[in-house]
């Protein structure tokens, strides 16, 4: 079994932003509830053991931790490769000077619009003016700028302003990612999910885009319209592993829901967890794999797909994604129609990016 390169480390789940799409699960873990510092210490010291060369620093949002400087130091001292995930709500030359001395690489920086009305409309506040100066302050810092944004019926249709914008504040990479419906996703889908014709004129403009600009667009499909599911986080257990706030280890960063038993840092060795655990060897190669999938000459390219996916629309994480087009469950999509307008699930406090 080859050792996972990736982590996702959520820091917390608390964040500024109540965005529709998050996909933090519903349930959150409290403040009261997160691994300490020293506790974060010794999960990226057994990440870089185990062979971890690249940890994102995520949440919620991270910068809500008085003691991430100390936790970057942690990262950099386990030979791993770190990079921040946050809203840029109060993130200062300041703060990103003192994570830069403690040997942070660069950051990915959520954007909901191009447009700050929409922007600060999706995110449910306020929010677009401190990101836009987030930024100059990622670029001024001389660290490595990624915009994520998540698309969706309100604002796949300004997509190439969306480009342009990145382009504008300099960001080297820009990250297309079609809304995936789990978590607060599927709880919005309907207010959420595009057409077809809005897809397909975005995808066209990022064509466009790539034949014009060095930087680099990164366009995630959207799986429930292509007929074809995505991999599995590159197959269950495979090449990544995600820490929660209170030490449980996930092999997806949306397998909350799922009806496993999540082990945690602090009962058990990040190698065991990761080789032995129940959960990690859940849906591991293609073993478990029930027709059509276990026949299918994709089973190797998309590992029968999204388990957590499978278990939202159908209450069984071992079924076919019901977003491949042989799925007994595909009719489960395709008589779906988005339309209206999204609704706030949950409290300022909770999940969001």
């Amino acid at each position: 079994m080859k050792p996972p390169w990736a982590m996702l480390a959520e820091l917390t789940h608390g964040c500024p932003l109540r965005c529709p799409y998050c996909s933090n699960p519903t349930e959150l873990v409290a403040r009261a509830g997160e691994l300490g510092t020293g506790e974060w210490r010794e999960v990226f010291r057994q990440a870089g053991e185990l062979g971890v060369v690249h940890a994102h620093l995520s949440g919620g949002e991270p910068l809500l931790r008085r003691d991430l400087a100390e936790i970057v130091e942690a990262v950099t001292a386990a030979g791993i490769y770190s990079q921040l995930v946050t809203s840029g709500l109060s993130l200062t030359a300041r703060r990103l000077d003192t994570l830069a001395e403690a040997g942070l690489r660069s950051v990915q920086l959520s954007v909901q619009a191009a447009s700050p009305e929409v922007s600060d409309k999706i995110a449910g506040v306020r929010s677009f003016e401190a990101k836009r100066k987030a930024a100059a302050v990622i670029v001024a810092a001389g660290l490595p700028l990624g915009l994520n944004v998540v698309l969706h019926q309100h604002n796949l249709d300004a997509v190439e302003d969306v480009i342009e914008l990145g382009i504008a504040w300099g960001a080297e990479r820009i990250e297309l990612a079609n809304t995936q419906f789990y978590g607060w996703g599927l709880a919005n889908r309907d207010a959420l999910l595009p057409t077809r014709e809005q897809l397909a004129r975005a995808e066209a403009s990022v064509t466009k885009f790539r034949e014009k600009t060095d930087v680099e667009l990164i366009w995630v499909i959207p799986d429930y319209f292509d007929g074809i599911p995505k991999p599995c986080m590159g197959g269950w257990g495979a090449i990544s592993l995600t820490v929660a706030p209170d030490g449980r280890v996930l092999p997806c960063p949306a397998a909350y829901d799922l009806p496993l038993e999540l082990p945690s840092v602090k009962e058990h060795s990040l190698a065991w967890i990761w080789a032995q655990s129940p959960a990690f060897n859940a849906y591991r190669g293609t073993g478990w794999m029930p027709e059509p999938c276990s026949s299918c000459p994709r089973k190797s390219l998309d590992f029968g797909g999204c388990r957590c996916q499978a278990y939202a629309l159908t209450g069984d994480a071992g079924r076919t994604d019901p977003a491949c087009r042989l799925s007994p469950d595909h009719g489960l999509l395709t008589r779906l129609s988005g339309g209206g307008e999204f609704v706030y699930r949950h409290q300022a406090s909770g999940a969001g990016r």
